[in-house]
């Protein structure tokens, strides 16, 4: 199920979940932590990343940090505030949502 479209509107939420759990990161960083968790299921492109964290970085949800290492210029994504609370709304949707789908397709199971 690499790079399904059925990952692609969890994007966002995928990222602030992560940020949440780990400070602050830098966007390679979270590719290989979305490819570790999902032991390789899920390659998130740099092509979507980039474009979503600059949209939620515009919507006062993430704040950027530049540290120098190595020589080089490395940008660091972490939550504001705001988006720490964003996060915990966005989850509590993304779990009705995966709770709603699986009764639809598995409606035998309860949860």
């Amino acid at each position: 199920m690499k790079n399904s479209q059925l990952y692609k509107g969890s994007l966002n939420t995928i990222i602030m979940k992560l940020l949440e759990e780990n400070g602050k990161m830098y966007g390679y960083e979270i590719t290989q932590k979305v490819k570790s968790i999902t032991q390789g299921e899920l390659n998130i492109t740099e092509g979507a990343l980039y474009p979503a964290l600059h949209k939620l970085e515009a919507e006062g949800l993430l704040d950027v940090e530049i540290e120098k290492v190595d020589n080089r210029m490395r940008k660091y994504y972490k939550l504001t505030e705001k988006g720490t609370t964003e996060t915990v709304n966005r989850l509590s949707e993304l779990e009705d949502f995966i709770r709603n789908m699986q009764s639809l397709v598995n409606p035998k199971l309860e949860f």
